[in-house]
């Protein structure tokens, strides 16, 4: 395949818009998670997590698959990162495994691990790659859980003593941060509704988790804070929808207020306010009993001030009410194309949440930390593989970060979601997110066309800058 790969609207026809001029500093960059696609889930002292527990559990997972190989960049990570290079990435998100550095979440140091994300963040800098590195992408160590997880408020200080040795360790070669990942979906998918690691289905539990992962957000800025040299950059990346109700009407309207506290302003408000959201506050204790997990002085500690704010966007959510009362609002039908993960395409969506956050929020800097898109592809063949809808999403979307961009939203970092095919948590390996295929069979990597469309926007972008 040829290193220029067509440009595709959304018909998969080659565009014409020319790439969105770069603002000083900004980078276009990829993500990736440790559960995801390293692998050697027993190498190096490395500890169990939540996710190695419940991958294994029989049901948990489509076909029972783990992530105890996954992408095998344990092992492969070199030529990972000069894959990165050859597609001119500028910018790589990765995440640190918390297990790896204390199996046990606490107590003696496992080097091993921390030696790794050394190497790999030296191997990204040798290349011209900015490490951005992410402290909790899921996968909590399991002797943690035992001991009650991210709903026992030790496990926030563990998380503190955790960042501060990973900070300590890394902060001469990895300059940005992020502390927690997408804490919706860790505290309800994960101890609510049950889909995702520990796999509970207890509101209260979920509720008192969500409120430590925050709490743990600005005690991880402040460990972090008294080790980082001067000119680091701390933030949280947070997964946020636009909500629209999916008729016009008061029932549908008040659906939708309920379903943005639960996903959007009860995580923003908390970090930029210091307050939960009232409404929110006063329907949860009615439906599920008091929300007493907050002490004095945890408020002012989660909305610590930050450098950035990480969002991850994927599309937005249409909601209908439910007979079965306020915390059932259900999902409804989607309006045009969706992706193999059913979620409905809408590029403009990014730019409406971008404009949210600098209206209602903060006028701090934004990574675009997560976008991205699976779909059923085919497989190589001769070396090339044809994504057209992916790389149709990608261009709708890096379009949207030009117009936020004009529209005056400080952005300085586009990470595409992902890299690599993957493991898709409960998913398994059947939900293929990256940019490069992989056969994990024979771990062979294959850049899909989309991959090759991204390299071009880059080197575009970067000649008209």
């Amino acid at each position: 395949m040829s290193a220029t790969a067509p440009r595709p609207t959304e018909g998969g026809q080659e565009a014409t818009a020319e790439p969105f001029v770069p603002p000083p500093g900004f980078r276009f960059g990829v993500a990736t998670a440790a559960y995801q696609i390293e692998g050697s889930t027993l190498a190096d002292g490395r500890g169990e997590s939540i996710w190695d527990r419940f991958a294994h559990t029989p049901g948990k997972t489509v076909n029972g698959d783990t992530g105890d190989v996954a992408c095998d960049h344990y092992k492969r990570w070199r030529a990972d990162v000069e894959l990165m290079d050859t597609l001119h990435v500028e910018s790589y998100r990765f995440s640190i495994a918390w297990p790896r550095i204390l199996p046990t979440g606490a107590g003696t140091v496992n080097q091993r691990g921390l030696d790794f994300y050394k190497r790999l963040a030296e191997g990204l800098r040798e290349r011209g790659i900015e490490p951005v590195a992410t402290l909790y992408h899921w996968d909590l160590p399991q002797a943690l859980q035992n001991g009650g997880g991210w709903a026992a408020r030790d496990t926030v200080e563990r998380f503190a003593e955790y960042a501060r040795i990973v900070g300590a360790e890394l902060g001469d070669v990895v300059g940005s941060w992020i502390t927690q990942n997408e804490p919706w979906c860790t505290a309800f998918l994960g101890n609510a509704i049950g889909k995702k690691a520990p796999g509970l289905h207890d509101w209260p539990t979920a509720l008192a988790v969500s409120h430590h992962l925050l709490l743990s957000h600005g005690r991880a800025t402040e460990a972090l804070r008294t080790v980082l040299p001067a000119g680091s950059e701390i933030g949280i990346a947070l997964n946020l929808f636009p909500i629209l109700p999916a008729v016009d009407d008061e029932a549908h309207r008040e659906a939708a207020v309920v379903r943005d506290g639960y996903v959007n302003r009860w995580f923003l408000d908390p970090v930029f306010r210091g307050a939960y959201p009232q409404d929110m506050v006063e329907l949860y204790e009615r439906e599920t009993g008091p929300f007493d997990c907050v002490q004095d002085g945890d408020l002012a500690t989660i909305s610590t001030p930050t450098d950035f704010l990480g969002v991850n966007y994927y599309n937005p959510m249409r909601v209908e009410p439910s007979d079965e009362g306020p915390l059932h609002v259900r999902d409804a039908e989607s309006v045009g194309p969706v992706t193999g993960m059913g979620w409905e395409i809408d590029p403009a969506g990014l730019r409406q949440i971008l404009a949210r956050v600098r209206a209602e929020y903060t006028s701090l800097p934004v990574m675009i930390t997560e976008n991205g898109s699976a779909f059923e592809d085919p497989e190589p063949a001769d070396g090339v593989l044809e994504d057209p809808e992916r790389r149709a999403y990608l261009a709708g979307h890096l379009a949207a970060v030009g117009e936020a961009l004009a529209d005056g939203s400080d952005v300085r970092r586009y990470f595409v979601w992902s890299l690599l095919d993957n493991y898709e948590w409960e998913d398994g390996y059947g939900q293929r997110f990256g940019i490069v295929h992989v056969d994990f069979e024979t771990q062979a990597r294959t850049p899909k066309a989309s991959a090759l469309f991204y390299k071009d926007y880059i080197d575009r972008a970067r000649k008209g800058a």
